[in-house]
């Protein structure tokens, strides 16, 4: 019986980035899933370090080419190399000579302009970065949104900041904050990654500004990290990047055993997006409903009562019941109740959790309490929608799409 044959594989990425976590997380997919026997490499503490690269005596390299010093390093490897990264609007800009893995930035940017639309939006914006040789990528998003709004034939703003730091982040706070208030409102904000949108759903707090009433607001990667690090859960659109990650390891392998594949590039589109209430625009007639809900939404799981909602806003309660009653046919209470309700079901689809633990995090004053939310407002009991929740997100992922050779 013969031996497989064990390969060594450097995977070059830093894992410190969700994206990149996310194609590490793809390749082990992979291998789980195959007869393919390899000895990674990465650094310890999962940092990208390129010194030394060039000495190292593996079979097969697979790295992130968003970083330009990457794609230096390796330009003469003698090991088969597959690189991963964005997608380029010019053919030049592609690494030329070695098969390339490129999340969609089109895609990307069109599925989150299309969710905003669909809320009734007309105005829009896009938070980016500074540009940068290792920013190119977020530079492509810019060029995607600005070609979708001539196509569309709106006039979208693009604003990229500074590059966040201990030194500048009071700066980097008092230029969005300026951006926010001189844009067109209501306004759908696209932001690059959810690192910036957390940034902006900050500003917007500091600034007193309603999200989503006034900024609707999405980010790209569905950081687990960025949405628990907000007070209003941060919608986002989720980047193929597993699947990237899968695709990569395969064209290695092939590579391996003896594939030619130079200048193979296939491009992966988005998986979807997860929709949370920084996105949900509603058009709301009256300030007070509006500042109530902007209340709400950011202490909804903290315990708040109608009277405080009320005390905020500076009415009567009976009076702020009265505009909720006309302006959206519920309650200040049934909001409160809703927004309890979709943080607890967002707790629940990640996995196995504690009961008690989700009711205390949401708000419900006991998890009986919240058993008979769930039971009245979606017919099922919470663990109930969590073994459901779990199903789903084992579901089929997406095609992928080619591009022509």
């Amino acid at each position: 019986m013969s031996t497989l044959k064990t390969h060594r594989v450097a995977l070059l990425f830093n894992a410190n980035k969700i994206y990149d976590r996310q194609v590490i997380t793809g390749i082990a997919d992979y291998l789980s899933s195959t007869r393919s026997s390899w000895d990674l490499f990465l650094e310890e503490d999962f940092r990208l370090r390129l010194s030394g690269i060039e000495r190292w005596q593996g079979d097969g390299i697979i790295a992130d080419f968003d970083d330009p010093a990457v794609a230096a390093a390796l330009a003469d490897s003698p090991a088969p190399v597959v690189a991963v990264g964005g997608s380029y609007g010019e053919e030049a800009s592609y690494p030329a000579g070695v098969p390339y893995v490129a999340t969609d930035n089109f895609k990307l940017i069109k599925l989150a302009y299309d969710h905003l639309i669909e809320a009734g939006l007309r105005h829009f914006a896009l938070f980016s970065q500074p540009v940068s040789e290792g920013n190119r990528w977020a530079q492509e998003r810019e060029q995607a949104f600005m070609a979708l709004m001539r196509r569309e034939r709106f006039d979208g703003e693009t604003f990229r900041g500074v590059a966040t730091c201990a030194q500048s982040w009071e700066e980097a706070m008092e230029q969005q904050i300026h951006w926010l208030q001189q844009l067109p409102k209501p306004v759908g904000i696209i932001a690059v990654t959810d690192a910036r949108a957390r940034q902006l759903l900050q500003a917007c707090m500091i600034a007193g500004i309603a999200v989503p009433e006034q900024v609707a607001l999405i980010g790209i990667d569905n950081d687990p990290l960025a949405r628990m690090l907000t007070r209003i859960p941060l919608s986002s659109v989720i980047q193929g990047a597993q699947e990237m990650g899968r695709t990569a390891a395969h064209l290695l392998d092939q590579m391996l055993h003896g594939v030619r594949l130079a200048g193979r590039r296939i491009l992966i589109p988005p998986a979807g997006i997860n929709v949370m209430a920084s996105s949900k625009h509603e058009s709301t007639k009256h300030p007070y409903v509006m500042r109530a809900r902007h209340f709400i939404r950011q202490y909804a799981c903290q315990g708040i009562k109608t009277d405080q909602v009320a005390d905020y806003v500076g009415i009567s309660r009976s009076s702020l019941e009265a505009y909720f009653r006309r302006e959206l046919g519920c309650s200040v209470h049934d909001e409160i109740l809703r927004l309890r309700l979709e943080a607890a079901t967002a707790l629940l689809s990640r996995g196995d959790c504690n009961l008690v633990d989700v009711a205390l995090k949401c708000g419900f004053t006991s998890s009986q309490y919240m058993h008979l939310v769930f039971k009245r407002e979606l017919g099922c009991t919470p663990r109930a929608y969590q073994h459901r929740a779990v199903l789903d997100r084992h579901a089929p992922t997406v095609s992928l799409e080619e591009s022509p050779m």
